[in-house]
């Protein structure tokens, strides 16, 4: 018996839906009443609390979170790299975490992907994601990813501080 992947894939995404609609208490989030399909857009909260959405436009923003501080702030020795195969694997312009290499991306070892940090010596509030990984020998270490060659041989070894969080 051939199995249709289409059609299971369909009704299990149906499925979760229905039973957040259905069930909102038990999956923690909240399907908005006001929204529906053409020009609106879907919207899932956490909270009950309606989100109004108007347009793709036109999309009332949601409040910005408080500041937070730092976990911890560490000292680490700090390199740069930029998207070169032989700064890289052979997949340079493509993260650890599968994403595009872009600015505000930095590799590290010791820490999770997704960790959001701050250079605070260089970069002010700047707020970096890590979503690389370095060498394996590397585990104390982080690599701030750069544009170009040239940046990221002008930017050294520097030993600078890092706020967690």
């Amino acid at each position: 018996m051939k199995i249709n992947h289409t059609k299971l894939q369909f009704i299990a995404i149906t499925g979760v839906f229905v039973f957040q609609f259905m069930f909102p208490h038990y999956t923690n989030a909240y399907i908005l009443a006001n929204s529906s399909v053409g020009d609106s857009v879907l919207a899932i909260s956490n909270t009950p609390q309606e989100i109004m959405f108007d347009s793709y436009d036109n999309v009332n923003k949601l409040p910005l979170s408080a500041s937070r501080e730092a976990i911890r702030t560490v000292k680490v020795p700090m390199t740069a790299y930029s998207s070169t195969p032989d700064q890289t694997d052979d997949t340079p312009f493509i993260t650890a975490s599968g994403t595009h290499v872009r600015d505000g991306i930095v590799a590290a070892n010791f820490l999770p992907i997704g960790t959001q940090v701050k250079i605070p010596e260089m970069y002010g509030d700047k707020i970096f994601v890590v979503e690389d990984r370095m060498n394996a020998r590397y585990h104390y270490k982080m690599d701030i990813w750069m544009e170009t060659r040239q940046e990221a041989m002008n930017f050294g070894l520097r030993y600078l501080e890092v706020e967690i969080f």
